[in-house]
């Protein structure tokens, strides 16, 4: 199955659930564990964090999980293993590369595309690769087979709106706020605006993060958008329910799926 297809169908018909995991956060065995329970809760893709030493856009939680996967000796070879073993159990949900560009290019882009797809790896998000410098990752990854998803701000502006949409995403992470993951959603008449003027100019469907936590949040955003990214509240549930990471991950995920549903 190509991920082409995958990525298509997980995405069609709005209403979904994009859940992100640190990798290696608290465990590379529970990681595999978790992406697997998050696709039997509803996710309809995971985002596999990439651990950096310097993860600048994110909050204090997923910055916590990044340390406490780093001090385990997770590498970017750790997420491809992750990717490759969910593969090997069956799991055929959507995985998103989640990450800084320094791990990437020092690992060699044009290997990072090759063996992500090799992996089983549908796409890849570089948080500090911006549109305009989205090339260096683009071409190699179009060569591999592997799609690169694209951010955009509050502050882009329509030029750059239209140049992403240019650019054969299978769909936008639209950052509901100027700042840092975990932060406080926007307000959503705000947020519902900027969805709309992004959607006139791109044809992929619209992911909305930064600040959605709850189920309240997910149902509110996933009126508007085709779907929500929750990442911190997973990683604060997983940090605060050490031996029941698996149940914990998968009572909040399936709430949020279910919120996502009934919002219709």
């Amino acid at each position: 199955m190509s991920e082409k297809s995958r990525l298509a169908r997980a995405l069609a018909g709005g209403n979904k659930l994009v859940a992100y995991l640190t990798c290696g956060d608290p465990s590379i065995d529970t990681t595999v564990d978790l992406v697997i329970a998050l696709a039997r809760a509803g996710a309809s893709a995971v985002e596999l964090g990439i651990p950096f030493s310097d993860p600048s856009a994110d909050g204090p939680a997923i910055q916590r999980a990044m340390e406490r996967a780093l001090g385990r000796g997770t590498s970017l070879r750790s997420v491809l293993d992750v990717t490759r073993r969910v593969r090997h159990a069956g799991c055929d949900v959507p995985i998103v590369l989640f990450g800084y560009y320094n791990p990437i290019f020092v690992y060699g882009a044009s290997r990072f595309a090759r063996d992500a797809a090799e992996a089983g790896a549908d796409a890849t998000l570089v948080v500090d690769l911006p549109v305009d410098e989205i090339h260096e990752l683009l071409g190699p990854a179009r060569a591999a087979g592997l799609k690169v998803v694209p951010l955009l701000a509050p502050t882009s502006t329509p030029a750059r709106i239209a140049r992403v949409g240019s650019i054969g995403a299978p769909f936008v992470y639209y950052v509901s706020v100027t700042g840092i993951t975990g932060a406080a959603l926007a307000a959503q008449s705000d947020v519902e605006r900027r969805v709309q003027e992004i959607r006139a100019q791109v044809s992929c469907p619209i992911a909305v993060g930064f600040g959605i936590a709850t189920p309240d949040d997910a149902r509110a955003i996933g009126r508007f958008a085709d779907a929500v990214v929750v990442g911190s509240a997973i990683v604060r549930v997983i940090e605060e329910n050490p031996g029941r990471e698996t149940l914990s991950v998968t009572a909040l995920a399936s709430s949020l799926s279910e919120a996502l549903v009934k919002g219709v």
